[in-house]
């Protein structure tokens, strides 16, 4: 039982680890000269520019900065209610609450995702506000570690449905 207690922890924290890279790094989207994630566009590595209002979707780069967050959140309050679970629970119970809580992480993360893959061809198309061809870029591993954050918060939740307490 500890192992399993113990893999739970660390697919936990290797989930949290995963959205907490792809939240922050700048690498969502990667060209020769480039890179940009939610929050700024560098040129090379020291010129960089945060995201603001003048870019034409700013509305969508928000609700994925919104959604990450959240889901970055979510994660972490579920592994606290989880750690308060393990030892307010009786034996036999499910941690269901950490599981919705997992869960409702790995939603935010999909939808976050979801909109920068719907939306990546308006957000990067040539205009004034790159200095730059940005649409000869291509994803980045922010990008990818987003989706595989999807994936273990999915799995992770998952198995905190599943999982009873026993001694």
């Amino acid at each position: 039982m500890l192992i399993l207690l113990a893999f739970i922890i660390v697919f936990h924290i290797t989930s949290a680890a995963l959205l907490f890279i792809s939240t922050i790094d700048n690498a969502w989207w990667v060209g020769k000269d480039f890179s940009t994630d939610v929050w700024k566009i560098c040129t090379n590595i020291t010129n960089c520019t945060v995201i603001n209002e003048n870019l034409a979707e700013y509305q969508s780069i928000q609700a994925v900065q919104a959604t990450m967050i959240l889901s970055t959140i979510f994660c972490c309050v579920a592994f606290l209610v989880f750690i308060l679970q393990l030892f307010r629970l009786k034996q036999g119970e499910r941690f269901v609450l950490t599981s919705i809580i997992q869960l409702l992480s790995c939603l935010c993360v999909m939808i976050a995702a979801s909109i920068y893959t719907d939306r990546h061809e308006d957000l990067h198309k040539a205009d004034e506000y790159f200095q730059f061809n940005a649409a000869s870029g291509q994803y980045g591993y922010s990008f990818i570690l987003a989706w595989i954050a999807f994936a273990f918060t999915l799995i992770s939740g998952v198995m905190y449905l599943i999982l009873r307490k026993r001694k």
